[in-house]
């Protein structure tokens, strides 16, 4: 159980990793989370699930290098074994075949935008999607979000590949093209931030998958607190989606920096230590 059984690099920061674990793969569904945990005394921490093979009992995790415990999980190699797992967690997306459906990722949020888009368009809907990064070797799973997307838009920040810009020049060119019924999007805060503006500026329905820091996922600890509407919810339990245009951004962007000197000091140590 755990086994990691492949592994894939995007890029020097960006790795897919397939795990074995039949009953996640068997009780996951788009939009899902889980929390790992790499070594007797590792922290706990948050991935959202990428895609799953039932039959083969396996499922897909995309994780890009940013600190300690992102480290340690990447060091592992196939055949090593994850210590802890635990999934599926938060609620699922809501699939339902309401029309046009806009998809915008950012960076790795692409990974867990994958199954979403998949979903949504064996729902019947049609699927227009927006992929971003800072640069072309950043860009992932391009073929695969073709493969169920009626369009879609590659955008960099550097202009090494596709069209240079943000993602939301990408997701307004489809929003000037033709009516949009809902919108989805995944990644960093500060992406989700201005696309949900973005969307709030066109009156179009937008969930956000949030990125919050997680302790134990089930909503005992609190850390992963956010406001929607001027009320406090629990990204673990009662997300990670949650209305865009509710969605206290600038709350969130200034709890996820409240770590940062610590994060740092343990990388540091981390590396004195290889």
């Amino acid at each position: 159980m755990n086994k990691i059984l492949e592994k894939t690099y995007f890029s020097d920061k960006v790795v897919q990793l397939v795990i074995d674990n039949p009953l996640i793969a068997k009780a996951r569904k788009p939009g899902n989370f889980v929390i790992l945990r790499i070594g007797a005394d590792g922290e706990r921490f948050p991935l959202t699930i990428a895609g799953a093979d039932p039959v083969r009992g396996t499922i897909t995790l995309v994780v890009q290098i940013m600190g300690v415990s992102s480290s340690k999980l990447v060091a592992l190699e196939v055949g090593d074994s994850i210590t802890d797992l635990v999934g599926p967690l938060g609620k699922p997306t809501h699939i339902a075949p309401v029309g046009t459906i806009l998809a915008a990722g950012g960076g790795v949020g692409v990974a867990p935008l994958l199954p979403i888009v998949e979903a949504y368009k064996k729902a019947g809907n049609r699927v227009l999607t927006v992929i971003a990064a800072r640069s072309k070797e950043l860009i992932i799973l391009e073929d695969e979000l073709r493969k169920w997307s009626d369009q879609l838009i590659v955008m960099t920040d550097d202009g090494s590949y596709g069209v240079q810009g943000l993602v939301t020049a990408g997701m307004e060119k489809f929003i000037l093209q033709e009516q949009i019924d809902e919108c989805i999007v995944i990644g960093p805060a500060i992406m989700m931030k201005f696309a949900s503006l973005l969307t709030k500026k066109y009156t179009i329905p937008t969930q956000a998958s949030l990125n919050s820091i997680m302790v134990d996922g089930t909503g005992m600890c609190g850390a992963c607190r956010v406001s929607v509407g001027g009320k406090t919810k629990f990204t673990c339990v009662d997300g990670p989606e949650f209305d865009a245009h509710l969605v206290d951004f600038d709350e969130m962007l200034m709890r996820l920096g409240g770590y940062l000197n610590e994060e740092k000091m343990a990388v540091q140590t981390y590396s004195n230590l290889l």
